[in-house]
């Protein structure tokens, strides 16, 4: 089902030429209200191919990457490498606020609509172009994945064990979501300054370089301590043992960390509701939490501290434990599965998954909702992602006068 709803950025209009790269830029301004027009490929985008699938059938109708990163977008094909595409697009850009792009540096100048073509046809337009390295510098020409991009911005030495290679652990490309989501801040930075001067702009946005924008972890550590964090060294590069971040219970994992006295992480609740259910020995009644070296502590100590713990959270389960934390004040929390966030009372009573209708499948499917609440109009999905041309007639036909024979050329000519 699809929602006409006025939002934020319903006066405005996106083209959407990016690759799974930059999708999630489209999908951000899509739920802000903007009008997006994601523009494929004939026969599709290839980032269509990317799974996981409907019912694990690989079909590029059935991507649920797809479904996931083009909500809130209208769709159609274009191919902008033929010169009645180029055209095409250069009326499409007339009425444009933003184009998103994420092809290699330079090829949009190739084809006559890099940022400086585009300009003369619309001088407010604000062209956001995101890439592996950026548009400048000496690595502009390389080309990337996730991998690479989190192991150049900085963020994959710190993980893994340490007589190990670094671990590369996200399994989708969290690099691509973190450069989209700078993309859509770029974009709506460049539309505020078109308030006050009435010009357009190029957001350059490196992929690369939003992966090092993630590396507070690390720098927040040589502010405090003068340190890095080395693999296998827990969140305190200064400790003197290695720290448990997540341990299992009963039906489950926890996520929680002993710190002494620290106010991150106080033990001491934890230790007094361990005692009153009979888990506490003579080392853990007897050991002072308030010792100001407790990060320094000993490797023994802190498995003296840690084997008592483990059992206890094995002896419950994560509704047990969630309700003990609340009860007695300990900073932990059950590490949720994706049944346990559908199912979460606290994401229900915000109303934030939404079921999203696809007739083609003959199902509604659940999608995250809005990424905030605003008191006058908040962001959310207008529509389920689009199929392969599904709004070519519409748009072509009807918003740009262009005749049916028309468009049966076109389409046999390979440019739509």
């Amino acid at each position: 089902m699809e929602k006409k709803t006025e939002g934020m950025l319903s006066p405005y209009r996106v083209l959407d030429l990016t690759d799974e790269k930059g999708l999630l830029c489209g999908k951000i301004l899509g739920d802000l209200g903007a009008d997006v027009i994601k523009i494929e490929r004939p026969g599709g985008d290839p980032a269509r191919s990317i799974g996981p699938f409907y019912h694990d059938e690989p079909d590029p109708e059935k991507s649920l990457f797809w479904f996931a990163l083009n909500t809130s977008k209208r769709g159609i094909t274009l191919n902008i490498e033929t010169a009645d595409g180029q055209d095409i697009f250069k009326k499409l850009v007339k009425n444009a606020d933003f184009v998103i792009e994420s092809f290699p540096p330079g090829y949009l100048d190739k084809l006559g609509l890099g940022y400086k073509a585009l300009e003369k046809i619309n001088p407010g337009v604000i062209l956001v172009s995101i890439s592996p390295f950026g548009q400048t510098g000496p690595y502009k020409d390389y080309k990337t994945a996730d991998i690479v991009a989190w192991a150049t911005g900085g963020d994959m030495a710190p993980w893994g064990e340490p007589d190990r290679p670094p671990l590369h652990f996200s399994h989708h490309s969290q690099a691509y979501l973190h450069a989209g989501a700078d993309g859509a801040t770029g974009a709506l930075t460049a539309l505020y300054h078109r308030y006050s001067t009435g010009e357009g702009q190029q957001v350059d946005v490196s992929i690369q370089e939003s992966v090092v924008h993630c590396l507070e972890h690390i720098t927040s550590n040589w502010d405090f301590r003068q340190a890095f964090a080395r693999r296998g060294e827990g969140r305190n590069p200064a400790a003197g043992h290695q720290t448990i971040l997540i341990w299992p219970c009963k039906d489950g994992w926890v996520s929680w960390s002993h710190g002494g006295n620290s106010v991150l992480a106080p033990s001491l609740p934890l230790i007094k509701w361990m005692e009153l259910e009979g888990y506490t020995d003579d080392f853990l009644k007897n050991f002072d939490w308030n010792r100001p070296d407790f990060a320094r502590i000993s490797q023994e100590e802190m498995d003296k501290i840690d084997e008592p713990t483990a059992r206890f959270f094995m002896a419950h389960t994560k509704s047990e434990l969630l309700e003990g934390a609340v009860k007695y004040g300990v900073m932990m929390y059950p590490v949720a599965t994706i049944d346990d966030m559908l199912e979460n009372r606290q994401l229900k009573a915000r109303n934030f998954w939404v079921e999203l209708e696809h007739p083609e499948l003959g199902v509604s499917l659940p999608y995250p909702g809005a990424f905030a609440y605003s008191s006058e109009v908040s962001p959310g999905i207008s529509r389920r992602a689009p199929l392969i041309g599904e709004h070519n007639k519409e748009i072509y036909e009807q918003e740009m006068g262009i005749s049916r024979e028309k468009l049966i050329i076109l389409k046999q000519a390979g440019v739509i």
